[in-house]
């Protein structure tokens, strides 16, 4: 038996019990987000909430522990959860972070439930470029054009003003769960499924 054959002798084993888990999270209605935020991760997410809401309206139950990453497959999880049908509940765990932030925030406000020990970051946009200047000028403009609109989501799902949110992100501005909490970014803290209300 060669290497290759050896690999995937050993990864059988772990892809038979990753099915299996995602299975039983289809059946739970149960969605996990969890790592860094690219177009993989985009894709598999937005497939699973649209099958599972093509399946019945019952809610789905979205779980979130991320330190954000593209911010563009952000918007594509948003959207989604925006689109569907079904109710989203989104439950904040660990760190919920920057794209990780903006997803979180795509679940109506009595939805959004936050583990005690989660903290948040929301934060400007940032990114890098080379070439040519008048390349590095459009890519600003369209940076600054990102930071308002990400400005105006976080103003309409918190309550604070955009203008508030744009002064408050000029930095890097971690919340506790309790400080998510009162900025409006959070509905409730729990430390049980059982406390979770089930939208109507």
């Amino acid at each position: 038996m060669n290497d290759d054959e050896k690999e995937q002798e050993d990864k059988a084993p772990q892809d038979a019990v990753s099915a299996k888990l995602m299975e039983y999270a289809i059946k739970a209605r149960k969605v996990f987000i969890t790592g860094v935020v690219d177009e993989r991760m985009a894709k598999d997410v937005v497939q699973q909430l649209h099958i599972l809401s093509s399946i019945n309206e019952d809610p789905i139950y979205v779980f979130i522990n991320s330190p954000g990453g593209h911010v563009e497959s952000g918007d594509m999880i948003f959207d989604a959860i925006r689109f569907i049908s079904a109710p989203v509940v989104m439950i904040g765990s660990g760190s919920v972070a920057s794209a990780g932030a903006l997803i979180y925030a795509a679940a109506k406000k009595e939805n959004r439930y936050s583990l005690p020990n989660t903290r948040f970051l929301l934060h400007q946009p940032s990114g890098g470029i080379q070439g040519p200047a008048s390349n590095i000028e459009i890519y600003m403009h369209e940076i600054v054009k990102m930071k308002k609109r990400l400005d105006n989501i976080f103003a309409q799902a918190t309550g604070q003003t955009a203008e508030k949110i744009s002064a408050d992100t000029e930095r890097d501005f971690w919340l506790s769960a309790e400080e998510a909490r009162d900025y409006g970014l959070v509905n409730k803290i729990i430390v049980s499924e059982k406390e979770i209300t089930r939208p109507t």
